[in-house]
């Protein structure tokens, strides 16, 4: 087989799993502007193979063979072990410590750390809970997951620098405008000194499956280092977002949406 059609058939199944009620033949090749004998020829191999199925009305379905490799694959993956050498080279680029953050039930903590070439560096203990209402990566996981906003919103907010959130309606406000933006900062308002940018990581679903946290001393918290390091942070997501199948950027990091411009308070000018 060429390589260009293996490029096709992977273009096929790809466009079958966008679609959970089958395409008919015409559809498919329409949508990969191919003739109908060659569409033909490759789903006849791809139903052979178990890759693909066909209904008794001819329309076309991924098949059991593929969504078995897609679970084994998904299985195999360490999230943490993919993303590491890309958040190695995002910590040389921005100079800032780097934190790989995730999500077990509604405990959020930093899983990694890849430190910056910057002397002074946090000392931020990995798996430690982080606070849902003044931390940028607590803040993004609850902005994009209602659950874990009303457990934010609902509790007390502890307020522990004078730049804390305290009050749940400034907070939900805060959260809509992460959404908006698609990434989360904290302005001194977990520790007096220290600017955090969240950024998330989606799976191939398209939901959060982890997160890119940097911690900036607050005299390096410049406009032009921000605009930098959120730069090379969404394009480190997307590198790592690739290798876990998410080739279109599905749901996005730069713009998001609830999964179950700064907002005047929370998320300040550095």
């Amino acid at each position: 087989m060429s390589p260009d059609r293996y490029l096709r058939t992977f273009d096929l199944l790809d466009l079958l799993v966008q679609h959970k009620d089958g395409l008919r033949l015409t559809e498919i090749k329409e949508a990969l502007d191919l003739p109908v004998s060659s569409v033909h020829n490759m789903l006849q191999t791809m139903v052979t193979a178990d890759v693909a199925t066909v209904s008794e009305d001819l329309r076309y379905f991924v098949g059991p063979r593929a969504i078995q490799l897609a679970l084994r694959t998904l299985q195999s993956l360490d999230i943490r072990t993919i993303a590491r050498r890309y958040l190695q080279e995002l910590a040389k680029t921005i100079g800032d410590d780097v934190y790989f953050a995730m999500r077990v039930g509604r405990r959020v903590f930093y899983a990694d750390r890849c430190l910056g070439t910057q002397r002074v560096s946090l000392d931020i203990r990995l798996g430690e809970p982080l606070f849902l209402h003044s931390t940028a990566t607590g803040k993004l996981f609850a902005a994009f997951d209602s659950k874990l906003a009303a457990q934010a919103l609902s509790g007390r907010l502890t307020k522990l620098t004078p730049m804390t959130l305290t009050n749940a309606d400034d907070l939900k406000q805060e959260f809509e405008h992460i959404r908006e933006l698609g990434y989360a900062k904290s302005a001194q308002e977990s520790v007096e000194g220290i600017v955090g940018y969240a950024v998330p990581i989606r799976d191939a679903s398209g939901q959060i499956a982890a997160a890119i946290h940097a911690s900036v001393l607050g005299n390096r918290a410049t406009k032009s280092h921000e605009r930098k390091l959120l730069s090379a942070a969404h394009e480190c997501a997307e590198q790592i977002e690739r290798q876990l199948g998410n080739f279109g950027r599905t749901g996005g990091s730069r713009a998001g949406r609830d999964e179950s411009a700064p907002t005047t308070k929370a998320v300040r000018a550095a």
